[in-house]
């Protein structure tokens, strides 16, 4: 199988950046053209679709048709929906700066990235990750505290954070 290229792909499929949708280019089987192309993975979010028997992320491939070329790292979602393939939506980013934009994880227990309560000292943790090496931001008396801390923290030293 060749590599997917801008042209067979504009062949096979029209994508709109103002809205990050794919649709069909050419009728198939089960298909008229027009249609949506792609499906919502509800394991990962992320939209994904086969293009000639292989499967591709709808973002990579929104990439792929307007810029004529395969993203050299990852692509961001700036607003963190993983469906969201408007083009406005999606930056280059490496590993580094694509962690830096994501959601705050279901466990956080504070409800904001980088702070936790220790238990032992009665007190507020905030830290934060810069190149896969966590460093230590304070320790607080108040959640608040904390926050503010991770924030400003987060000002300087997160700049793909839009959120």
């Amino acid at each position: 199988m060749s590599e997917l290229t801008q042209a067979i792909l504009k062949s096979l499929l029209t994508y709109d950046p103002e809205t990050g949708v794919f649709t069909y280019a050419l009728p198939r089987p089960k298909v008229k053209v027009g249609d949506v192309a792609g499906h919502l993975h509800k394991g990962h979010g992320y939209i994904q679709m086969k293009v000639q028997g292989r499967l591709y992320l709808a973002h990579r491939l929104a990439w792929l048709y307007v810029y004529g070329e395969w993203p050299k790292n990852q692509l961001d979602h700036i607003n963190r929906n993983r469906a969201d393939n408007r083009l406005r939506n999606l930056r280059p980013a490496t590993n580094a700066e694509n962690c830096q934009n994501r959601p705050v994880q279901k466990n956080a227990t504070s409800g904001v990235a980088g702070v936790t309560w220790n238990k032992t000292l009665g007190k507020w943790h905030a830290r934060i990750s810069v190149n896969n090496r966590r460093q230590h931001v304070g320790w607080f008396r108040t959640r608040q505290e904390a926050v503010e801390a991770r924030r400003t923290a987060e000002l300087a030293l997160h700049p793909y954070r839009t959120g």
